[in-house]
């Protein structure tokens, strides 16, 4: 079995055991990535691989002499719109193909800090603004799944290399979904952490909206906990980062005491078009919880849909950001994103802007109301199969029309409402692929989110099925 097979949890071990060398694992990266990326095309920016193999060989000497660290010799891949010092930090965008990042940005620092070796970077939309990954710099990522599809985004390369067994720790990011939606596509874990519990940063611009965050993609819930004990704490860069919490996730969950919950089920939070099999698969592990005991009510309603609101805004503040190349280079912006961004110039103004921010607070108040009368949400996480490598989205969903930023239908409410929430593998669509199941929790209430997560993989461990292993 290749080591690679193994989570990251698993890894950390062997290496701590000395049962694998850093050396023998970075070499067998290496090949693993040779083999699948030139389908996937989702490692972008790689590092010089002599170099890497002599980072192995220092962690394998820091290992012998006892001073290793909990990621000592693991290979990260970076997300394409964080810093990696010394590595292009394009954004997708060719505004910026050639501008090297001169520092980490804190994710980085602190999973570097923690033994990891930086390996390239991951490939992701021209900033992250779709959750298809395609870009004009580096091309299109596929799903290890299905290479006709996508692997979803923005966090596409990142998701497809951990489903293709490639690379087991990433970093990802999400402002909309772009860390729930690719662990759907692909089947992975995804967990989108409450507002400011990783900080985030050194910031350029400062994002009045904040809603996206940092956080793990990885193949099981413990393996999310071991990152996030790495990357968890406040920053003097990052003024909205929380203070530490006073434990390790990844100690929580071996340390969990069996509870029941209260549970609240939304199928669609009152607007969503869902494919009938996705929902189904949904409806199927919504009753997982109650089989273990768990109260579990359907909900009917919901709050009010802001995928348009969410999308101008955003797109509002990336064109403030690049107003200056917007002046002199407009042309070598993705026609897709120069048009949304054009849209929002014209959109927004003042009395729109207020009716936004009150679907906003009304969003906050139906977030409130759900969390004082239950523990967790659950819902789909995205409400369709996976779309062509590069798009469309589908305008209609057996023959019903679908929404503004419909792949997003469900991720975007608890980004605006800085809820923490993650997508675990339901099961398969009829056409063999991922379903995802949303699982939210009140704020700043991450290991409860995590604790749920991991109730269900135990009753339906969706690892070690990966699309591209071979049979034992």
């Amino acid at each position: 079995m290749s080591l690679l097979s193994n989570t990251l949890v698993e890894l950390t071990v062997l290496l701590k055991s000395r049962k694998v060398s850093p050396v023998e694992l970075m070499r067998e990266t290496l090949e693993r990535i040779d083999q699948v990326n030139p389908q996937l095309n989702a490692l972008v920016c790689p590092r010089d691989p002599d170099v890497l193999m002599q980072e192995a060989k220092a962690a394998e000497a820091r290992l012998m002499a006892g001073e290793g660290r909990i990621f000592e010799g693991l290979a990260l891949g970076v997300k394409d719109l964080e810093d990696a010092a010394g590595l292009i930090n394009s954004q997708g965008s060719l505004l910026f193909k050639e501008q090297v990042a001169t520092r980490d940005s804190i994710q980085v620092e602190r999973l570097k800090a923690a033994g990891a070796i930086v390996i390239g970077k991951t490939n992701a939309p021209e900033f992250g603004t779709t959750a298809i990954t395609k870009n004009l710099v580096y091309g299109t990522t596929t799903s290890p799944w299905d290479v006709e599809r996508t692997p979803g985004g923005s966090s596409g390369g990142s998701a497809a290399l951990l489903a293709a067994e490639a690379l087991p720790l990433n970093t990802s990011s999400d402002g909309g979904g772009s860390i729930r939606i690719p662990a759907s596509f692909v089947g992975a874990f995804g967990f989108k952490p409450s507002m400011g519990r990783v900080a985030r940063g050194p910031f350029e611009f400062w994002d009045s909206g904040r809603t996206s965050v940092w956080g793990p993609l990885t193949k099981t819930v413990e393996d999310a906990a071991l990152f996030l004990d790495q990357v968890v704490g406040h920053h003097p860069l990052d003024p909205m980062s929380l203070p530490h919490p006073g434990f390790s996730y990844f100690d929580h969950l071996e340390q969990a005491r069996e509870r029941k919950w209260r549970i609240a089920y939304s199928p669609d939070l009152g607007y969503a078009v869902v494919q009938s099999d996705v929902a189904r698969v949904v409806a199927e592990a919504v009753r997982v919880f109650e089989s273990q005991g768990h109260s579990v009510e359907q909900i009917e309603g919901g709050p009010p849909e802001l995928g348009a609101d969410w999308g101008l805004i955003g797109a509002f503040e990336l064109g403030s950001h690049l107003a200056p190349q917007l002046q002199r280079h407009a042309e070598l912006l993705q026609r897709s994103v120069l048009r949304t961004i054009r849209m929002a110039e014209t959109g927004l103004d003042l009395e729109w802007w207020g009716e936004a921010s009150r679907r906003r607070a009304q969003l906050s108040r139906w977030v409130a109301e759900v969390f004082g009368e239950y523990d967790l949400l659950l819902t789909p996480t995205v409400p369709y199969d996976p779309p062509p490598a590069k798009g469309p989205f589908p305008a209609e969903t057996e023959g019903r029309l679908q929404r503004v930023a419909s792949v997003a239908s469900f991720t975007i409410p608890f980004n605006l409402s800085w809820n923490p929430a993650a997508s675990v593998r339901a099961g398969l669509s009829d056409a063999g692929l991922p379903v995802g199941l949303q699982i939210v929790g009140p704020l700043q209430r991450d290991e409860l989110v995590l604790e749920a997560a991991q109730a269900f993989q135990r009753a339906c461990p969706w690892h070690p099925q990966w699309p591209l292993r071979s049979p034992d």
